[in-house]
């Protein structure tokens, strides 16, 4: 193999003229950096911090379609469902290493039990052994109505891309953890009564604050409980965030479509 460039002279004749050795010592070291580019960026997302995409609207008021956000994946410690494309790995690893439970008001992500693959983003609610309940859209933990306080009602989009006004609260957790909620079919949704749910040991029970437009644990069926292996980390800060009818590639629309207010915010 010819490592040179040839060239034609005067009376015809080829010949080979070698590259600089400083133009192979600039490539080799271009390639080098880029090779521990990539290895940071690796050990960065599988260790430390994860981004997400937030497709549904589910824990709208807090986090709306469009909102990018970086979750930490140290929080709870690591398990097979930290690392990038588990549901592909070809080991069965049970467990978590350098354990710390959520705790209740964090919004994590994990993996959907039903699968062990599909992201899901939800707020901790019940921790093991809890009993939970919904009555008349009320949250009840361990029997007792969790503190909810009417506020301004909150705009949000209906199924027709048509501006509505619904029921917003602020809900104080046991703990003290307060957060926003909305009750888009007021008290009188389909899971604004249920049964009571008693959370199995090593397991959690998660919510969306948009308690009528989400499926969580409530729908046993479909999520159900939650086991502590499925975690993969605690939603920290939004780090970009767009109207949600506009793609983020187009950029010539950010301008007037990227929500300038929620970039760098902290989630609670």
């Amino acid at each position: 193999m010819n490592t040179g460039q040839a060239r034609v002279d005067r009376e015809g004749k080829t010949e080979i003229r070698t590259a600089e050795p400083g133009t192979w010592a600039s490539i080799r070291e271009t390639v080098k950096v880029g090779v521990q580019a990539l290895l940071i960026a690796l050990v960065v997302r599988t260790l430390l911090f994860q981004p997400f995409n937030i497709p549904s609207g589910s824990l709208i008021p807090t986090l709306l379609i469009g909102d990018y956000l970086f979750v930490s994946k140290y929080t709870y410690g690591y398990s097979k469902y930290s690392l990038p494309l588990s549901e592909y790995l070809p080991f069965q690893a049970h467990g978590r290493v350098w354990a710390a439970e959520p705790k209740r008001g964090d919004i994590a992500v994990f993996k959907l039990p039903k699968d062990n693959a599909t992201d899901y983003i939800k707020r901790v609610i019940g921790l093991p052994g809890d009993k939970i309940q919904v009555v008349e859209g009320v949250l009840n933990i361990n029997g007792k109505p969790v503190k909810r306080e009417r506020i301004a009602d909150y705009e949000t989009l209906d199924a027709f891309d048509q501006v509505v006004k619904v029921p917003q609260y602020m809900e104080t957790l046991p703990g003290g953890v307060t957060h926003r909620v909305i009750e888009r079919d007021g008290d009188r949704g389909f899971w604004d009564n249920t049964e009571v749910y008693t959370v199995p040991p090593g397991h959690f029970f998660m919510m969306g604050d948009n308690r009528d437009n989400s499926t969580d644990s409530r729908d046993l069926a479909s999520v159900g409980y939650v086991p502590f292996e499925n975690f993969v980390g605690r939603a920290e800060m939004i780090f970009f965030s767009i109207d949600e009818r506009t793609p983020a590639w187009q950029i010539w629309r950010w301008p007037a479509d990227v929500r300038w207010g929620r970039i760098f915010s902290t989630i609670h």
